[in-house]
């Protein structure tokens, strides 16, 4: 790769899914960019599993849906369980879009795709290149980078954007609050290979007075496992996923574990940012938004968060759109994020209720729910992204 360039248009701190995406949009329509990245390679772990249908919509325009269909597993419903009721079946097959499903891939597989398809642009990932400070002017900011055993350099971007996760340093230095809370529990996160009696062709959340477990199907045969716990241990193992199977999900003991592909703890906070831009500086994805992975919605959201800025900003940089189309961004995509904040913190308050009494008025209300097709019909709207959204065509932003 050659060297860093001293001055570009659009400096990219991030090079996960949201910053990949970015780099797509802006490479195919020629806007002059770099991408940075503080790891030496990408994430080797699926982490983030969903990818919905309005996400696959958005990815049309990098040519990267039909590579991600190709290597995912499609899922056409989502049920909500207590043990062995079905409490809730939500139909993604009538949704007015291209793909009327869930698609399951692991993150590293976006990744790769979305690599792949960038470097086919003629981009690729600067590595292993660390944000250590960032100060901007009138006409741009200038970002200094650190690589171990090497010099400091800077680079000058027209604007910065902060894909940079949670712990977002350029939104630290862009002096953008970051509003919310953390859970009190932590979640356990496992990819499994093990018997399961349920179908492949759902997602599953099951309910239980210990807390909430999610198991999706996965390409190849595995299994997501997704759990509360409230002291999970660092690293769970076999009889850690097993105990969690057997007292949560389906009765009877009727999962057996046999192997786990890797498995983590981690907490979750659910927290928005008070602005998506500070003069020539922006943030996307993790950086301005972060929630419960209940209803997989963290990656999907900040992958349509990019899109939605590559095109503000390529429609500036392209002489085509003046500033205002950046307040579009922030005016358009964190209303949805706020949205999605609130929608999974709901989710995942309901499926932890641990009094007898508020679970079975829980329970009673979702069974009555769950045969109501207008109510279900907007429960897999939201969970698929595609409420404000007709048939696929882009929001003015977009």
């Amino acid at each position: 790769m050659s060297a860093l360039p001293a001055t570009t248009d659009v400096v990219i701190v991030g090079a996960g899914p949201t910053g990949l995406t970015l780099a797509c949009i802006l490479a195919a329509r020629r806007i002059p960019f770099v991408i940075l990245d503080r790891l030496g390679e990408s994430a080797n772990t699926s982490r983030a599993a969903v990818v919905h249908a309005r996400t696959l919509e958005v990815l049309e325009e990098a040519q990267v849906a039909d590579r991600l269909v190709a290597r995912g597993h499609i899922v056409p419903r989502f049920t909500i369980r207590d043990h062995d009721h079905v409490l809730a079946t939500i139909h993604f097959e009538k949704l007015p879009t291209r793909y009327p499903y869930t698609l399951m891939v692991p993150q590293q597989i976006t990744e790769a795709i979305l690599l792949q398809r960038l470097r086919e642009f003629g981009g690729d990932v600067y590595r292993p290149w660390e944000l250590k400070d960032l100060r901007q002017d009138g006409d741009g900011a200038v970002a200094t980078l650190a690589t171990e055993g090497g010099d400091p350099l800077t680079v000058r971007g027209r604007y910065v954007v902060g894909a940079d996760g949670m712990h977002s340093m350029v939104r630290e230095r862009a002096q953008i609050g970051f509003s919310g809370d953390k859970y009190e529990q932590s979640f356990v996160l496992a990819d499994l290979h093990m018997d399961w009696p349920l179908s492949r062709e759902e997602v599953m959340l099951f309910f239980s007075p210990e807390g909430l477990v999610v198991v999706a199907p996965l390409p190849g045969g595995s299994y997501r496992m997704v759990a509360t716990v409230d002291d999970a241990p660092e690293q769970p193992g076999m009889d850690d996923v097993q105990e969690l199977l057997n007292t949560r999900g389906p009765g009877n003991g009727a999962a057996h574990v046999k192997d786990i592909i890797w498995s983590s703890r981690f907490r979750v906070h659910h927290r928005l940012a008070d602005h998506y831009r500070a003069g020539r500086i922006l943030v996307a994805g993790d950086a301005a938004h972060v929630h419960s992975p209940a209803g997989g919605q963290g990656m999907n959201t900040g992958i349509q968060d990019a899109v939605a800025l590559g095109h503000a900003l390529a429609a500036i940089l392209g002489g085509h759109a003046d500033e205002t189309a950046l307040d579009a961004y922030e005016r358009t995509r964190r209303p949805v994020a706020q949205r999605v904040v609130a929608f999974t913190d709901r989710m995942t308050k309901a499926a932890t209720l641990r009094g007898h009494v508020s679970r079975r008025m829980r329970n009673t209300m979702l069974g009555l729910l769950g045969r109501v097709p207008p109510v279900t019909r907007l429960l897999a709207t939201e969970l698929a992204g595609l409420r404000n959204h007709n048939g696929g065509q882009p929001s003015p932003v977009e």
